[in-house]
């Protein structure tokens, strides 16, 4: 554990510290997000800030996994190949987003086919047998059981809705990075007293790095995450949670991922449905709540407060598996 805690202090420092010229240097390549116009009013003060901070958070992981968490534990290597497809993803999407650029973003059928290519080799990883080998889902209350075939299927589903829940949620400034250093936390929590030592210690390496990406990203922002940090980190986030086997709780240990990828779905069928009528003000939810008076420091706050407590709920039901 202290081990895991040390690494993931210096990941921290190190992003806070690597966070000043990485922002320098998208300002000065003018790397700036265009906001959408269905956005609240108040976000059109942010066209111009700098994007793709998330590849910033990724570079620090890699570099700090394969310096002191890799060699001779490499299966590591499986939610680090993850989030590295999904971030040269995310980046390509980024890139039709930036302000003034003639590209546009990926279209979302090309995104889904990239989800559920990407989603299929890490289930095929988790469940080959002369890989990871896992098939199994552990059950509060009762304990673990294979589950079969239908692992990989459900693999494929949840990451391909966490590291979607994880993009939609990266709509304010903190919100992803915060509930992402909080799942995390979580996560690596359940790890170490599972003692996946290696998994925990990269849990705490992307929690300190999500954490230290805060000191950059904080309310007013000076540089986002994008789509290339929150897919990349979502889908990381949904491997993680099936190398402990604690998939099961992973609804709630992200639980704004699920209710923000939700928002989003439910407002899109009831508008269809409806023949125009909304569910919410705005989505993703983060909107409905900024549209209904509170203020983005408000909402965020209230966001992370909701994400510890789904991921306190996570880890207690999770720590009753075999008890």
């Amino acid at each position: 554990m202290t081990y895991a805690l040390v690494l993931g202090a210096m990941t921290l420092a190190a992003t806070v510290a690597a966070g000043y010229p990485a922002v320098e240097l998208l300002r000065r390549r003018k790397i700036g997000k265009e906001i959408s116009e269905w956005a609240p009013e108040t976000h059109q003060s942010k066209a111009g800030t700098p994007t793709m901070g998330g590849l910033l958070i990724v570079l620090v992981i890699v570099a700090f996994t394969l310096a002191a968490n890799f060699f001779g534990r490499y299966s590591i290597g499986l939610p680090l190949l993850v989030a590295g497809c999904l971030c040269a993803l995310g980046f390509v999407d980024d890139v039709g987003s930036l302000q003034g650029r003639r590209q546009a973003a990926l279209q979302r059928r090309v995104k889904l086919a990239v989800f559920i290519a990407v989603g299929i080799g890490a289930a095929i990883a988790l469940y080959h047998e002369d890989l990871l080998d896992l098939r199994s889902v552990n059950i509060p209350f009762e304990g673990r059981h294979d589950i079969g075939w239908v692992y990989i299927p459900v693999a494929i589903g949840i990451i391909v809705l966490t590291a979607g829940g994880v993009a939609v949620t990266d709509g304010l400034d903190g919100l992803a990075a915060g509930t992402l250093a909080i799942a995390y936390a979580a996560y690596g929590i359940l790890a170490m007293h599972q003692e996946q030592t290696y998994l925990g210690a990269f849990c705490f390496t992307v929690t300190g790095a999500c954490a230290g990406f805060l000191w950059h990203n904080a309310y007013p922002a000076r540089v986002f995450m994008g789509d290339t940090g929150a897919l990349a980190l979502g889908g990381a986030l949904a491997v993680v949670a099936f190398m402990t086997g604690q998939w099961l709780v992973l609804p709630l240990i992200g639980i704004i991922f699920v209710v923000e990828g939700a928002s989003v779905g439910l407002q899109v069928g009831y508008f269809r449905l409806t023949g125009g009528k909304r569910i919410f003000r705005k989505t993703p939810l983060h909107h409905h709540f900024e549209e209904g008076g509170l203020s983005e420091m408000q909402t965020t706050m209230r966001f992370w407060v909701v994400g510890v407590l789904g991921a306190m709920a996570g880890v207690a039901l999770a720590l009753e598996v075999y008890s």
